[in-house]
């Protein structure tokens, strides 16, 4: 038997062995009932992925990266997480990267051949200049994608942390792991179509993974992302709505001091909850690597 044929997620589902002849009411039924297993499998895997959380915030505070690495639609969930990261937290684009096999053009369509070279996997961090003080999260529903694992074996030969997120056990790409993550999610109701539960799961993942590091190291006050990017009118008035939020000051007041800090959220709050000018809140805000608390503090001694 094919080795892939063995695998949970390959595996048949039997709830839904008659998926063509239900009707459309009971196929949304099903998939939401097995949806609802999706957060209770992430619940099992937190304790792991707490510890990732830990090595991506001493990685980003020295100088590290954090790398999303897979095929197809793995590829794309870790690209969806990375793309965010720059107007959620004015994180450095280099930062958070998505590296897909196939590269930008697999996005749209399938590249022939990309998933199954182990040595593309390794060439491309290689051009990304992967380095001991980078995390490098292979994804694949699998376990056994030949370019995720290519990744994250040359990711362990240099040094770097190395993660997997898959949805079996003892999976192949698990053994280049310093922490593997085997979310296990079970059959999908379309037989081996892992766009479903298991790319649910690991998109949640993605989520904590970058929402939890990014608090770490404050770009986060209260619940507000002080950090967010204002590049257009949208942000802008979330920034607005950021100061007012933080502070208790009026809409006109925020406007005002956010004009001074040209839209930069930190400093402005900083000067208003620590009253002092700008050129002290940067100052502040410099000695307490970036966390407004501390900041905040500081601005009372």
């Amino acid at each position: 038997m094919d080795k892939l044929t063995k695998l949970i997620t390959e595996s048949y589902n039997e709830k839904s062995t008659n998926l063509d002849q239900m009707s459309i009411r009971e196929v949304l039924e099903l998939m939401n009932e097995e949806d609802r297993l999706v957060p209770e499998a992430v619940q099992q895997v937190l304790p792991t992925v707490e510890k990732v959380v830990m090595a991506v915030k001493k990685a980003l505070k020295n100088g590290g990266r954090l790398f999303y690495v897979g095929a197809g639609t793995s590829g794309r969930i870790g690209l969806l997480d990375a793309v965010e990261c720059p107007p959620t937290f004015s994180s450095d684009p280099e930062q958070v990267q998505a590296v897909l096999a196939g590269g930008e053009k697999a996005l749209m369509v399938a590249v022939e051949g990309a998933e199954d070279d182990m040595d593309l996997g390794e060439r491309d961090l290689v051009q990304r200049r992967v380095n001991q003080r980078d995390v490098v999260i292979g994804i694949a529903a699998s376990g056994r994608t030949p370019y995720v694992k290519g990744a994250l074996k040359y990711a362990k030969k240099i040094g770097a942390v190395t993660v997997s997120l898959t949805s079996n056990r003892n999976s192949d790409i698990s053994q280049y792991a310093t922490y593997p993550i085997e979310v296990i999610t079970g059959p999908e109701i379309l037989t081996g179509s892992t766009r479903l539960k298991a790319a649910t799961a690991h998109k949640l993942i993605l989520n904590m993974i970058s929402t939890a590091s990014m608090v770490q190291v404050g770009k986060v006050y209260q619940n507000l992302m002080i950090d967010v990017n204002a590049t257009n009118y949208k942000l802008k008035e979330r920034a607005k709505n950021i100061v007012c939020e933080a502070t208790g000051v009026s809409y006109e007041k925020a406007t005002q001091v956010l004009d001074e800090t040209g839209y930069v959220v930190k400093p402005a709050i900083v000067m208003l909850l620590g009253q002092v000018s700008y050129e002290k809140a940067n100052k502040l805000l410099e000695e307490s690597n970036g966390l407004v608390r501390e900041a905040i503090k500081q601005s009372e001694r």
